[in-house]
Parts: C-alpha cells; sequence; structure tokens
C-alpha cells in the first residue's frame, strides 16, 4: 500500500510540473500572437498610408507633367513640334527608369515584415533546443 501512496503522491507533482509547462507554454504563445498582431496592424496601416500618399503624389504628378508636355510642345509648335514631344517622352521615359531602379535597390535592403516577431520565435526555438 505504501508503494501505491507514494505513486499517487508523486503524480500530483509530475501533473502539476506537466500543467506548469503548458502554461508556460500557452503564456509565450499568447505573447507571440499578440506582436504578431501588433506588428500585422502596424503594416496595414503602414501600406495604407503609403498607399494613398503615392497615388495623391501619383496623380499631382500626372497633371503637372501634362502641363509641362503641353507647355513645352506649345513652345516649339511652329518650329520643332516632334522634336519636342519625343524630347518629353524620352525625358519621361527615362525618369521612369531611374525611378524603377530606385525602388529596386530600395526593396532589396529593406527589411523583411514580421521581423521581430520571427526573432523571436528563432530566440524561442533555440532557447528550447539548447541542452537544460
Amino acid at each position: 500500500m505504501g508503494g501505491l501512496l507514494s505513486t499517487g503522491a508523486a503524480e500530483p507533482g509530475f501533473l502539476g510540473a506537466l500543467r506548469g509547462a503548458g502554461a508556460t507554454l500557452v503564456e509565450i504563445a499568447s505573447v507571440r500572437a499578440a506582436l504578431f498582431g501588433v506588428e500585422l496592424r502596424e503594416e496595414v496601416e503602414r501600406r495604407k498610408r503609403a498607399f494613398v500618399l503615392a497615388a495623391c503624389a501619383g496623380a499631382l504628378l500626372y497633371l503637372a507633367l501634362l502641363l509641362v508636355t503641353f507647355l513645352f510642345v506649345a513652345i516649339f509648335w511652329d518650329t520643332h513640334r516632334l522634336a519636342a514631344i519625343a524630347t518629353m517622352a524620352g525625358a519621361y521615359l527615362g525618369a521612369a527608369a531611374t525611378i524603377l531602379l530606385v525602388l529596386r535597390v530600395e526593396s532589396s535592403g529593406k527589411t523583411p515584415a514580421f521581423a521581430a516577431t520571427l526573432a523571436e520565435l528563432e530566440h524561442d526555438l533555440r532557447d528550447l533546443r539548447a541542452p537544460q
């Protein structure tokens, strides 16, 4: 009977430790999920703002370029209208190529989305794999 009592006494200790480990894992997961949620909201807001600003800037830039083109062609209408149109088209193509190159360079060096969440998950995995 003594063996049965000691086994019964050890079992709550093991179950208590198991419950404690489970609670710790749930707490870690909830903290990581909360961090992910915060980063997701920040990323969505940042992208929405960037889209609105880019759309506004694009519309205004389009209007400005259209007016500059009309002005340039009007100045040279009597003498070199086709050359004026070709010059403006070449200038716009050059500017667009430059912008695309800058965009490519900037996007290649950008930190990935959810970098903090991924770093914390990697840190957790290292801690779990490390010998105690």
